[in-house]
């Protein structure tokens, strides 16, 4: 089971104490998560960093084009 718990506050200098509030966050959240629930969340969080790369790649190339 995946915990609905809020994000951390991160502050804009990003310390190390955020580091660790996140790590806490994400381990708060996947703690009792199954096998397939932690692989489908990943994957998830995953897709939308890889849209996002090829968002990016094609704005830089219709730019140099």
């Amino acid at each position: 089971m995946i915990h609905d718990i809020p994000k951390p506050k991160i502050s804009a200098a990003f310390t190390i104490e955020d580091i660790h509030k996140i790590r806490t966050w994400d381990y708060e959240r996947l703690k009792d998560a199954t096998q397939e629930e932690y692989h489908a969340d990943t994957e998830h969080r995953a897709e939308r960093t890889r849209r996002a790369i090829e968002e990016r790649r094609a704005k830089l190339a219709s730019i140099s084009s």
